[in-house]
């Protein structure tokens, strides 16, 4: 690597040739790792003789893009200028501008920043009675860290081994730490088996009173991975006078052992026949720790597993299957967090491919993501033929990714979304407000379980009242808006044709124009609201107060249009990702 210093040297022309050649060569990776894969899955499909879909069109591949990389569906302007573009490029350089351009920087970092906490807290997690979650603590946590775009191995490793407090408006915060605040009782039970399944893409949990009865994972292997986190404990700190608390300290103890011996530290563990057993902290592949002692002067275990963890190789394979299934909408396991000898992946080849690159490429997030979306089983479109129709893994197919799997947008797509097609712009990045209407809007859809697995359920699955909600809730009405704020306001304002305006709210919606058969439909409509003003008028004997006829026309164009954008918003090619 050339020093800075030494460009002063250099004449201008050598030094933006050499600044040309390290950006040629950072964007050289992705067509080395993208043919590789789809080399890949060309022979898969070859040797089951599936023919692959035909290619998404531009309106439905720009439409997924944005949804999948900043959450959102992308506006008139943005759909229609790559439409409009003859550029053979156009896909790399959409991708690249929406990963690297500072302009979309506050949307993806909102965007991940839900993924993640999600992930990692879930959506319930810092809204429980007497939480040890600060939601707003990880959140800060995490906006750092995927604006620097760090690595992810040194994500992981702050969320193992993070000391400090955990809300943003204490001392010594550190929001890294709100991952295991809340999972270190009933002797961190929940810290160890999801640490595995998230990071591992390894559940052990139902290892934690017998060995697993389909699997090689026993008993010994989740107290010994526990192990590690015995000497992490969760401080409250409490409002003076009162049981609320007011934050929470994650730090380190020494830990004397179950058997009271803290120069070896074991845990016990009870086997099916009564036996107690010791073990020691040892990590999945059977490498024990180095030094047994439960003093901090001696070892630090978390810091010890974070080092296990992130120099594995199960770290990557792990990630890439998630982003694979995140993208795809299915990975190369099932579920994606159980992988192992016991639940071989569908194309081993391809995760192999892409975790190795991913190690190579320093953890680099938005290059993993980068080399899936431009990969061939993304571009195709969700369209079937006569061939692949049996490509479904809803009906327990191996997935071959022969086409693109449709998925429901996620609530916090959805919210994304209708603020867009509200107001036919972005909405404001980081306006703490807006934040907080997301939040609270998107509590009514979750509830957590209470249960030793830290688990939640969701009402956003197709449900009653995701549906009533859609039909007449707090976001439709504000969509369905006339006012002259709105997108929908502004169309029926403007001095386009009827078929026009329909058109710019497909293009909306849907990133597409409308069919001639659906442009019928609104016509339908508005001459259905033309009738029904009519029939609403003042009798024959009070003409005065009737309104002109353009008026009404005027009136029952603009209502036929809002009931367009209502049945485009409760579409399934609305409400689906394709």
């Amino acid at each position: 690597m050339v020093r800075l210093r030494s460009f002063r040297r250099l004449p201008m022309f050598l030094i933006a040739l050499f600044s040309c050649s390290q950006v040629a060569a950072q964007k050289s990776a992705t067509p080395q790792v993208v043919p590789a894969i789809d080399d890949q899955f060309a022979a898969v499909w070859r040797e089951y003789d599936l023919q692959p879909s035909s290619v998404a069109t531009d309106g439905e591949w720009v439409r997924r893009v944005y949804l999948d990389l900043l959450g959102r569906i992308p506006t008139i302007a943005e759909s229609g200028r790559f439409v409009a573009s003859r550029d053979r490029g156009k896909r790399i350089e959409l991708v690249e501008r929406l990963l690297s351009d500072t302009k979309y920087q506050a949307e993806y970092v909102r965007h991940w920043c839900d993924v993640w906490t999600n992930l990692l807290v879930g959506r319930t997690g810092g809204f429980e009675n007497n939480t040890l979650t600060s939601r707003a603590g990880l959140e800060a946590y995490l906006r750092g860290a995927l604006s620097e775009n760090r690595p992810y191995h040194e994500m992981v490793n702050d969320l193992l081994s993070a000391t400090g407090t955990n809300s943003p408006d204490s001392e010594q915060f550190n929001g890294a730490v709100n991952f295991l605040t809340m999972k270190l009782s009933e002797k961190a039970t929940l810290a160890t088996a999801q640490t595995s399944q998230l990071f591992l893409g390894r559940q052990v949990q139902c290892t934690q009173c017998h060995n697993h009865p389909f699997n090689d994972w026993k008993q010994n292997q989740f107290w010994e991975f526990n192990s590690f986190f015995r000497q992490a404990i969760a401080l409250r700190r409490f409002k003076s006078g009162t049981r609320d608390i007011r934050t929470v300290e994650l730090t380190d103890q020494d830990f004397r052992g179950e058997g009271k011996t803290p120069d070896e530290a074991e845990v016990y563990y009870e086997q099916r026949n009564g036996i107690l057993k010791a073990v020691y902290p040892t990590f999945l592949d059977g490498t024990p720790i180095k030094n047994r002692s439960g003093y901090l002067d001696d070892v630090n275990r978390r810091q010890a597993l974070a080092e296990l963890v992130c120099g594995s190789p199960l770290l990557a394979e792990a990630i890439v299957n998630r982003m694979w299934s995140y993208f795809l909408g299915c990975g190369f396991t099932t579920p994606v967090d159980d992988m192992g000898p016991h639940n071989p992946p569908s194309h081993p080849g391809v995760l192999n491919t892409l975790a190795r690159a991913f190690e190579n490429e320093s953890y680099d997030l938005r290059q993993l993501s980068r080399w899936i979306v431009l990969s061939k089983p993304y571009s195709l479109s969700s369209r079937t033929n006569k061939s692949n129709q049996v490509d479904d893994p809803a009906l327990g197919e191996s997935p071959k990714f022969s086409h693109f799997y449709l998925r429901q947008l996620s609530p916090e797509q959805l919210y994304e979304t209708m603020a867009v097609l509200e107001t036919g712009a972005t909405s404001p990045s980081d306006l703490q407000e807006v934040t907080q209407q997301k939040r609270r809007w998107l509590r009514q859809f979750s509830r957590a379980l209470g249960n030793d697995e830290g688990g939640e359920s969701s009402t956003f699955n197709g449900t009653i009242p995701q549906t009533l909600m859609m039909f007449n809730g707090e976001l439709s009405k504000k969509v369905c808006n006339l006012d002259a704020k709105t997108l929908l306001g502004t169309v029926a304002r403007s001095d386009d044709s009827f078929d026009a305006k329909v058109n710019r709210l497909f293009a909306a919606a849907l990133s597409r124009k409308a069919t001639s058969k659906e442009l019928k439909m609104g016509q339908q409509l508005a001459k259905a609201r033309l009738t029904e003003l009519a029939n609403t008028a003042a009798p024959s004997g009070s003409r005065n107060r009737r309104q002109p006829p353009e008026s009404g026309e005027a009136k029952a164009a603009a209502e036929g249009l809002r009931d367009v954008l209502w049945v485009l918003t409760n579409s399934n090619e609305f409400i689906l990702n394709h």
